[in-house]
């Protein structure tokens, strides 16, 4: 073996995004985050030992875009049951979703459903109180919007306008963050409207908990340096997170200066960046935001217009909303509770503990060990989380901070953020103008490994990709010259369809040189594994694949682990094809190139296993094997005569399943066939 074969570790946790509960999945959230999750669960569970692997996720059941869509649905559909029926139904909805798309997550439960929702009320609550004893939790008063007209203060959601980061192009911001996931003050807001009553809301104040994020800009910008040199971390997740390090800015147009000048002296101490070139604005930096926030004050009171620049900010903890996980009684402030996002960073934890918790009360033993530290504090353990582009604040910024402030040995994740996958080109969103299509609805018209494979295709760990289903492809192809109508890209049968790509290895060349062996067998080896050994370039060629592949995969590089896969694959249906042709009428000529062809048919199969897993556990099947012996990568090198050696067996006394005639393990979708 070679010396810098990666290494992986005892124990592993991966962790797929935690959907809102008031929606369903769509394609994004599937192929965006929980295909490339479920590729590296299953390669781990092969790789380490599915004891040791727990892939995690669940429905983020709590906080405002829950409250805001179980409002509409209640105010304009008539929905008569309780907010607990309506985020159950969308979870019902979600997993469905999931397992329709193989995704094989240990758990997928709901943050405020049972069985989860008792360990997680829990854990936050031991959270809270530790950080408030380390003294890492501050109280604060802000000011909260209020519609004056509907009489009620109103939650994130219930607020929209734009975003006043400086750079930020975002329309649709909400009372503290917008929707590409900038941090802000509720009083940044620019053009506050409320969803409740249309009204400008005014900004009242109120007390809340929030956690000392500036004071671990030290501790932050050394994990950064270790994820720089860390080739599983993204250069996308350090760069967003170092946007944040730096020190508080305003920038202020030059129309102001004079404005500026005049009340420049009441200013707490800063430094002021004159405008360079062409430069509308010049900038002024303080020490610390609440330096920043001072300054603020004065200019708004002086009519001095500015937007902010990005940089840590106390992250708040707590709310006064009524649906969310109740906040422990703190220092006399109780009635609170506590900030989706912030509860949804430990979600995972709690998670863990509900699935170990479960196993126990089927009598364990389904896990390497049964305490949830062993697997998120345990040097011989890791987390692998998949985020998407818009997360990495929370992931990697505020989370580390509280991991760190905990004080409970809790390692730093690695975070695989991936890059937006696109639709037709464009930005979805199911709450924005260019709605995606539905997961299920995708199924309609392909296969589950259909698009399992094509989505860990994209490369969306190099760049956003757009995903282009024919389908659904209702831009104009052409017009037709008879009748001078438009032709839809979806109609028109001269354009092939992108996302099948991928399909054509599936259904051709992959199903092609695993039916050749079985039909081979079949047909020379008497239903039973070739007798004659492999030849030595064969094995070589194995070998290299199987390294190249798990190279890949530790680097999270799908489209890669796949194109190395492929091409492996269709090398060896070609040497089949000419060795086969070559051997007609000699049947110990034809057993060689069936012993080439089993041998390759066998790691193909373990390579892709993770991406097309049901096709791939069929031939596993056929082979005579069990999927534990197959799959194991502690056999990884061997071929089918090695794993029949293992049971005592000799390649020519292992019977295989004979395949009923015209047998595909990889099937195209029934609206792909031909009709006759």
């Amino acid at each position: 073996m070679p010396e810098n074969r990666p290494t992986f570790p005892k124990r592993a946790v991966i962790t797929g995004g935690m959907p809102y509960g008031n929606k369903n999945l769509h394609f994004g959230h599937i192929g965006g985050v929980f295909v490339p999750a479920d590729f590296f669960a299953r390669f781990l569970r092969d790789r380490i030992g599915p004891e040791n692997v727990i892939f995690v996720s669940g429905t983020d059941c709590y906080g405002s875009p829950i409250m805001e869509g179980y409002r509409k649905k209640v105010e304009n559909e008539g929905y008569e049951g309780t907010i607990t029926d309506y985020v159950r139904a969308n979870h019902d909805a979600q997993k469905a979703a999931l397992d329709a798309y193989e995704i094989s997550l240990d758990i997928f439960e709901g943050s405020g459903l049972e069985p989860a929702r008792s360990h997680h009320h829990a854990l936050t609550a031991e959270i809270l109180k530790r950080l408030y004893d380390r003294g890492y939790l501050k109280k604060l008063t802000t000011r909260q919007f209020y519609d004056v007209e509907a009489e009620q203060f109103l939650n994130g959601r219930q607020v929209i306008g734009r975003c006043p980061v400086r750079g930020c192009k975002s329309e649709k911001a909400y009372a503290d963050e917008c929707d590409l996931g900038h941090q802000f003050d509720p009083e940044e807001l620019i053009a506050p409207v409320s969803q409740l009553t249309g009204t400008t809301p005014e900004l009242r104040p109120v007390d809340n908990w929030y956690f000392e994020l500036p004071s671990f800009r030290p501790e932050l910008e050394a994990l950064m340096d270790e994820w720089d040199a860390d080739p599983q971390v993204r250069a996308i997740v350090t760069k967003t997170v170092r946007e944040s390090l730096v020190d508080p800015v305003i920038y202020i147009q030059n129309k102001f200066r004079g404005g500026f000048d005049a009340v420049e002296p009441k200013l707490p101490a800063h430094t002021v960046a004159e405008p360079q070139g062409n430069a509308q604005s010049f900038s002024v930096t303080f020490a610390d935001w609440e330096a920043r926030d001072e300054a603020r004050e004065v200019l708004e009171s002086a009519g001095v217009r500015f937007r902010t620049g990005k940089c840590l900010l106390p992250l708040r903890i707590t709310g006064n909303i009524d649906w969310g996980v109740p906040a422990p009684e703190l220092d006399g402030t109780a009635g609170l509770t506590v900030w989706v996002w912030p509860e949804s960073l430990w979600a995972p934890i709690s998670f863990t503990q509900t699935v170990l918790d479960l196993d126990a009360q089927t009598g364990g033993g389904r896990y390497s060990s049964d305490d949830w530290r062993d697997w998120w504090c345990g040097d011989d353990a890791r987390v692998y989380q998949f985020i998407g582009q818009d997360n990495i604040y929370f992931y990697c910024v505020a989370q580390p901070a509280l991991w760190d402030a905990l004080g409970w040995g809790l390692f730093q994740d690695t975070p695989i953020a991936n890059y937006h996958i696109l639709f037709m080109n464009k930005k979805a969103s199911s709450s924005g103008a260019i709605k995606p299509p539905m997961a299920a609805e995708l199924l309609d018209c392909y296969t589950p490994e259909q698009l399992r494979a094509h989505w860990l295709s994209l490369g969306l760990d190099q760049k956003a990709v757009s995903f282009n289903p024919k389908p659904f492809d209702t831009s104009v192809s052409h017009k037709d010259k008879k009748t001078g109508e438009e032709v839809l890209v979806k109609d028109d049968p001269r354009i092939v369809d992108p996302a099948l790509k991928e399909s054509a290895f599936l259904t051709n060349i992959f199903n092609r040189l695993a039916r050749s062996c079985f039909y081979g067998a079949a047909n020379v080896c008497g239903a039973h594994l070739p007798s004659i050994e492999p030849h030595a370039e064969v094995v070589e060629a194995c070998r290299r694949a199987t390294l190249d592949f798990e190279a890949a995969a530790h680097a999270f590089d799908a489209h890669g682990a796949l194109g190395i896969a492929e091409e492996f694959c269709r090398a060896e249906n070609k040497r089949w094809d000419d060795a086969s042709k070559a051997a007609k009428g000699d049947d110990e000529a034809y057993e060689q190139a069936l012993a080439d062809a089993f041998r390759a048919l066998r790691t193909v199969t373990l390579l892709m296993h993770p991406a097309v897993p049901a096709g791939c556990e069929k031939i596993c099947e056929h082979m005579g094997f069990t999927a534990e012996e197959f799959f194991s990568w502690d056999h990884a090198f061997d071929g089918p005569a090695e794993l029949a050696g293992r049971r005592g067996e000799n390649a020519q006394d292992h019977a295989i399943v004979p395949l009923p005639p015209r047998f595909d393990f990889f099937q195209k979708h029934p609206s792909q066939l031909k009709k006759k």
